[in-house]
């Protein structure tokens, strides 16, 4: 497996679960060393596999228009990226996007380092996952979270009993427009895979290595949109070589 790591984690990983607090909108896209290679990975597997990686609900349209186009918005004010409104987008390592306004998150997918997960109310008291661009999935799938809400997604995690599902649905109502929060996890891994499918009936012991020689970080992220007020969970996801 080829290595694509970053350097450093550029952040402390908070030690109580959910771990949440405040994010700086400013932070919320990360560009860092090993851009150009995730984002040509990225690229790959939205050309090659894009039934694993992408998903979308005809009902999640509006969110996920409603996403680009506010991400569009943060790109075009930053110096690394260079935003042709009408056709294309260019990034950092100098690949040139096409916009494809009528497949929203295949275009985010190729944007931006983070995968991308919409979560919506549907009528009941939890979040749903409707859509989302999810290239590096750290031992979960898609197809088995697409359309699930949040307790039925985190069923394989021991830690999230009913009392921190209370707590993250609680944080998940609490997000105000223009006020994202952030968390971040570690792992220890033998792999250093990003794209790292596994269903949920694999066995827990092939998804932890805590003799591995790389620990994998996602910085996550909660950002409320405005006019869907649709919930964005971003994952940006670090891969460093520990030190022998």
């Amino acid at each position: 497996m080829r290595e694509i790591l970053q350097s450093r984690l550029p952040y402390d990983i908070p030690q109580r679960l959910p771990g949440t607090a405040p994010m700086d909108p400013a932070d919320w896209i990360m560009v860092d060393d090993a851009f150009a290679p995730q984002m040509a990975l990225r690229d790959a597997l939205i050309a090659e596999r894009p039934a694993e990686v992408l998903a979308l609900d005809v009902e999640a349209r509006p969110a996920a228009e409603e996403l680009l186009a506010v991400v569009l918005g943060v790109l075009s004010g930053r110096g690394d990226y260079s935003v042709a409104a009408a056709d294309s987008v260019t990034r950092p390592d100098g690949v040139t996007v096409p916009l494809e306004r009528d497949a929203p998150m295949r275009t985010l997918g190729r944007l931006v380092q983070q995968d991308l997960c919409l979560m919506e109310k549907r009528g009941g008291e939890e979040h749903v996952l409707t859509a989302a661009v999810l290239c590096f999935p750290a031992y979960w799938t898609l197809a088995e979270k697409f359309l699930r809400p949040m307790t039925a997604i985190h069923t394989p995690v021991p830690e999230y009993d009913a009392a921190l599902a209370r707590r993250v649905q609680r944080l998940f109502d609490g997000i105000q427009v223009g006020r994202p929060m952030w968390r971040a996890n570690e792992l220890r891994r033998s792999d250093p895979g990003l794209f790292q499918p596994r269903p949920e009936a694999a066995e827990r012991e092939h998804r932890v290595a805590p003799e591995g020689p790389y620990l994998r970080s996602e910085r996550q992220s909660l950002w409320r949109l405005e006019q869907t007020r649709a919930v964005v969970f971003g994952i940006h996801t670090h891969m460093v070589r520990l030190p022998l």
